[in-house]
């Protein structure tokens, strides 16, 4: 039933195409302007004509066709969109060279070597705006040198007469400058659509904040005080507890770093040493590594959860040492230890009990970031244990 449910369920539209929409609707009004253009034009030299009343069944075509396309162009988006205006653009040109080359057959060389083809150059210009907006500027200027070339064909003009027509230039003028809008305007949909994200990212954290600080911070702060005043084991346990009430207020006053994109850049080096301790080596570069802010904090978060992890598992007297290199192209950040090391399956059998330290705190932290984390001792027991980072520069 849930599958049948969700292979009748439509497809969303590409949220990209919000951004050609009202191009394509725009660009419609054009087409009805040429069509007109095209139909006085045929007006004025049907008496010139050899053959008028093919030239009058051709003109129906192209009001038929321009008719059809420019619903089927300017149609409200649907997960068929996108194949539609392939189809009807593959088919707008079929049309225009069509007519370009049954001009011929209506009118005699004297006629159609100086003037203008049976749909007009104007109408012609549909098919290479459809192009340039479905395909950026490149199909454009293709598509205004193809219809450019059968005109100059259909004429025989390939001579000194091709040098003062400006067919060419303008219809590959018009097919470049509606490609850069069409791919403009989605590039700034596309950073709308980042933008939205981000907003409803923050908002969510915001919300979890609220959610931890009413309910895990109250509790751990319970914990610590109780633990306090009973003593023996449970001073231990009121230790863990205040520990992890202070990281977690650490974490909830920094979210607002998320939304950072990383146009303000920070030596990593200084968050990286703030973790060493008399049982904790850190190792720098030592000239600035500037990286966005944002991944900065995410690296060392990613590196502090690692040193909790050694802190809490790796057993009594056990050292770490971290080591950050800087090749240009990518961060290496090695963070290892000469503890007891991970039994093999462990980390899957921690993250089946609901335990995300690892696969959140650390590989899901370098994941965000495309970056690798890759636990190098996995498997091995006894001889400690060793992450390292990969994060690429931008």
């Amino acid at each position: 039933m849930g599958s049948r449910l969700s292979a009748d369920r439509p497809a969303r539209p590409d949220p990209a195409d919000a951004a050609t929409a009202p191009l394509w609707r725009a660009v419609q009004a054009f087409r009805l302007v040429t069509l007109l253009y095209a139909v006085g034009q045929q007006a004025a030299s049907v008496q010139y004509y050899q053959n008028q009343r093919l030239s009058w069944l051709f003109i129906a075509l192209m009001v038929v066709w321009s008719g059809l396309s420019a619903l089927l162009l300017a149609r409200w988006p649907t997960p068929d969109t996108a194949r539609i205006r392939t189809l009807v653009v593959l088919g707008d040109h079929i049309v225009v060279v069509g007519l370009i080359a049954a001009t011929p057959l209506v009118a005699d060389f004297d006629w159609y070597h100086g003037h203008q083809p049976l749909p007009t150059t104007m109408w012609s210009a549909n098919a290479v705006i459809s192009a340039a907006i479905l395909r950026g500027p490149v199909a454009g200027v293709a598509s205004g040198l193809l219809i450019a070339a059968a005109i100059v064909t259909m004429r025989q003009q390939w001579g000194q007469d091709l040098w003062a027509d400006a067919t060419a230039p303008v219809l590959v003028s018009v097919g470049l400058a509606l490609g850069l809008a069409a791919s403009t305007a989605r590039r700034a949909q596309e950073q709308l659509q980042h933008a939205v994200r981000l907003t409803a990212a923050t908002e969510e954290r915001e919300r979890l904040a609220r959610q931890v600080h009413d309910g895990v911070l109250q509790i751990l702060a319970y914990i610590k005080r109780r633990g306090t005043e009973i003593g023996g084991p449970a001073a231990e346990l009121a230790q863990r507890a205040g520990e992890q009430e202070v990281a977690l207020r650490r974490l909830i006053s920094e979210q607002d770093g998320g939304a950072d994109t990383g146009e303000t850049t920070v030596d990593l080096r200084p968050l990286l040493t703030a973790h060493a301790t008399p049982g904790v080596v850190v190792s720098t570069p030592g000239e600035p590594v500037q990286i966005g802010r944002w991944r900065a904090q995410e690296i060392a978060a990613a590196v502090a959860a690692a040193l909790t992890n050694v802190e809490l598992h790796a057993g009594t007297g056990a050292r770490a040492y971290v080591l950050l290199e800087d090749t240009g192209t990518e961060l290496i950040v090695s963070v290892r230890d000469d503890g007891i090391g991970i039994p093999p399956g462990r980390l899957a059998e921690a993250e089946n009990e609901g335990r995300m330290g690892v696969s959140r705190s650390i590989t899901g932290r370098i994941a965000a970031l495309e970056g690798r984390a890759d636990l190098l001792t996995a498997g091995v027991v006894g001889e400690g244990t060793e992450w390292e980072f990969r994060i690429p520069r931008r």
